[in-house]
């Protein structure tokens, strides 16, 4: 407890970011296998076996926040994978054959661990890897929720998926597994799931004590550490952090104040984020809110393991258009948005193809304003920052006019 007195919630985010890396890098030094898996998977399975994981979609987001993507996304296109590719498979797939990157360096696995929840390219992209460093891959085939509720056989599914995996596992690191700690990692997983959600949700607060851009350095804990007590010890401080100033009336900036509330909807541009959020503070936009916060609201009961399979086939990527368009008219409501910042983002076909469908209901619906600008979550070369600055002017005049109307109303 003394600890968590001394030390910030961001301090302890960037020294669980290196004990992070540094522990799979150990492992691997030590003989250990590695695990390489996707984002939003079964990951209290690898937790319960004790296995050092890492995330290639939160390393590629690293190296493109240190500027470094290029030089691995030029290898793998100079392999012959288009540039329509996932710049976060095409960082990786250059990582793979590099294996070195001044950002940071994490180990080469021993076995792939790829859930098809979040798009299909990941499946593509690990076999890709399976096969190339000819190493075994488990796969989850998540199956798209083309109805509104999760259908049971899609759950029946998932869950068959799941426990053979189980036997997956035990075969790969020769021992039993113990479902006495999965019980265990699920409980933790499920309260550290909770701490996110309620620590995003001080965002609904006028003035907002949160700044939207940090939780796109948080959101790498959820991914990589839901099932263990560092993360739950993590968010449980972000969110006393977050009461803390909502409580004192603190806005989301000590030097400027919060005057319009936004959605973002895709995933950063992680190259260009410090461009991307100057020019949100600059008009005293806050983003306050996105699709990502209930991606990682992974919860399910303790020892069910439908639910678990239910629960991981629940995400808003793997969701149909009527669930995405109720889903954001609900954010647009409870965190009080005067608009929304579409980023159309090149290497997300999925959330790319049905962003416009979804722009026009939520207008329809809401009222509120929104803009669309062209970017990348990796490659560097999508994005132009003149259109960004004319896309985000646009939108401030519209919340502009929205707030004007209403105050003669």
């Amino acid at each position: 407890m003394d600890d968590d007195k001394k030390l910030t919630s961001k301090e302890f985010l960037n020294q669980l970011v290196a004990k992070h890396y540094e522990g799979a890098l150990q492992a691997k030094a030590e003989g250990k296998p590695v695990v390489w898996a996707t984002s939003i998977c079964p990951q209290e399975l690898l937790e319960t076996m004790d296995l050092a994981t890492v995330y290639p979609e939160n390393h590629a987001a690293a190296i493109g926040a240190r500027k470094g993507a290029l030089d691995f996304i030029e290898n793998a296109e100079g392999r012959g994978y288009s540039s329509d590719n996932c710049s976060y498979a095409r960082v990786n797939l250059g990582y793979a054959d590099i294996q070195k990157a001044e950002a940071q360096d994490i180990p080469m696995p021993d076995l792939l661990f790829c859930c098809s929840n979040i798009c299909n390219t990941v499946i593509k992209w690990y076999e890709n890897l399976a096969k190339t460093l000819q190493i075994p891959l488990i796969m989850f085939d998540m199956p798209f929720n083309h109805t509104y509720e999760v259908p049971a056989h899609s759950v029946k599914y998932m869950k068959g998926q799941i426990e053979y995996a189980i036997g997956q596992l035990e075969a790969f690191t020769k021992k039993r597994f113990d479902y006495d700690k999965f019980g265990e990692v699920m409980e933790l997983s499920n309260a550290t799931c909770e701490w996110w959600k309620k620590a995003t949700d001080w965002a609904k607060v006028i003035p907002s004590p949160l700044n939207g851009f940090d939780m796109f350095n948080y959101m790498a804990m959820i991914v990589c550490m839901r099932g263990n007590a560092d993360g739950h010890r993590l968010f449980k401080m972000w969110h006393d952090e977050l009461e803390a100033k909502a409580k004192a009336g603190l806005g989301p900036w000590s030097s400027a104040e919060e005057k319009y509330r936004v959605m973002w909807d895709g995933i950063a541009c992680w190259p260009h984020l410090s461009t991307t959020f100057k020019a949100l503070k600059k008009y005293g936009i806050n983003m306050v809110t996105s699709t990502y916060p209930d991606s990682w609201n992974v919860r399910y009961e303790k020892n069910d393991l439908a639910g678990m399979a239910k629960a991981y086939s629940s995400n808003y990527a793997n969701r149909n258009l009527d669930y995405d368009e109720d889903n954001v008219v609900r954010l647009v409501k409870d965190f009080k948005l005067d608009g929304i910042v579409y980023h159309s983002n090149r290497s997300c076909k999925l959330m790319d193809f049905r962003q416009y469908e979804i722009q026009r209901r939520v207008e329809a619906a809401t009222g509120i304003p929104s803009v669309v600008f062209d970017g990348d979550q990796t490659d560097p070369r999508a994005f132009s920052e003149a259109q960004y600055e004319t896309r985000i002017q646009a939108l401030v005049e519209m919340m502009e006019e929205n707030k004007e109307a209403r105050r003669k109303g």
